[in-house]
């Protein structure tokens, strides 16, 4: 398998053994950190393009850009039931 990377052949071979020899529940862990890193960067870059919106607005698009506007707009109805 072929791919392009930056990164050293050497370098990568290393990442892969330290990563096997982690364990399942490190490996987990670690996919769940680059998976939280990854959401509140795409996050930040909606907000650097929308300044003017909240926080809720911001992650409303969010869930719209990755899930779809079904299910934003049922979670925005839903936000708007729960505050009255």
């Amino acid at each position: 398998m072929s791919f392009l990377s930056d990164t050293d052949v050497k370098m990568a071979a290393k990442q892969i053994e330290l990563l096997r020899a982690a364990g399942p529940a490190r490996r987990a862990a670690i996919a769940a950190a680059m998976t939280n890193a990854v959401i509140r960067t795409s996050r930040r870059a909606i907000q650097r393009m929308h300044p003017d919106w909240s926080e809720l607005e911001v992650n409303l698009f969010w869930v719209e850009v990755h899930y779809g506007r079904g299910l934003a707009d049922r979670v925005r109805a839903y936000l708007a039931n729960r505050v009255k």
